[in-house]
């Protein structure tokens, strides 16, 4: 399923493009009006999320030219919490209204509330083949030979990283962005190296010579055999 999501907020919008591909969706970010009205116009999305306060415009300018394209499921993401703004939204054909900070489980809810009344489908993808290992995202659990790897919550999201960009080089700046989410949790620099050394302890057949997660000397890391 595909969502055009519009935040300015660098910051927000990796962290919430990073929860939201966990789940199987595929994502199109904006950071601005313009660069919205040139996604709508050449792509076809089943939801979107838009920042209600844009640098060029707003939200409600994105709502517009999406429901003249289709009716689709529209959710507000906006610190603006006044009743004014609600009504407003909503009699623009608005689906939902969340205000700003939330939990990304919340998030996901009210996705699926919106989609199930638009009798939309919602993605599908729970398994992940990587490099030889099997990645169960329902329950969170990775396997090697079908045997289980145990691993930490921030090591199993780092693997996810991976896995979701196959064959790509990650700096360790793009990696650093990942792995913070919504609830402010992240990574420093200066732990990265830590983490990735005891994830390629737990997943490589040779953790000196890894092969599932190589390092790109000067630039960071590509994942995949």
């Amino acid at each position: 399923m595909k969502i055009l999501f519009v935040e300015d907020d660098r910051i927000i919008a990796s962290g919430l493009c990073y929860s939201l591909e966990q789940e199987g969706y595929e994502v199109t970010h904006c950071l601005n009006f313009e660069s919205a009205k040139n996604a709508i116009n050449q792509a076809d999305f089943d939801l979107a999320l838009l920042d209600l306060s844009l640098p060029d415009g707003s939200g409600y300018d994105i709502c517009r030219l999406l429901k003249k394209k289709s009716d689709i499921p529209v959710i507000f993401l906006t610190a603006i919490d006044d009743e004014v703004n609600v009504v407003m939204g909503l009699d623009m054909g608005a689906d939902d209204y969340i205000t700003k900070p939330f939990r990304i489980r919340e998030l996901l809810s009210r996705i699926k509330s919106v989609m199930r009344r638009y009798g939309k489908i919602e993605p599908t993808k729970t398994v992940i083949e990587f490099a030889g290992l099997k990645i169960d995202m329902t329950r969170a659990k990775v396997y090697k030979n079908g045997e289980e790897v145990n691993l930490t919550s921030l090591e199993y999201r780092l693997l996810l990283i991976f896995a979701n960009n196959e064959g790509k080089v990650l700096t360790r700046n793009q990696i650093l962005e990942k792995l913070w989410d919504v609830a402010g949790d992240f990574v420093n620099d200066n732990t990265l190296t830590v983490y990735i050394k005891r994830l390629r302890e737990k997943i490589e057949d040779d953790p000196q010579t890894p092969r599932i997660i190589r390092t790109v000397r000067g630039i960071g890391y590509i994942g995949g055999e």
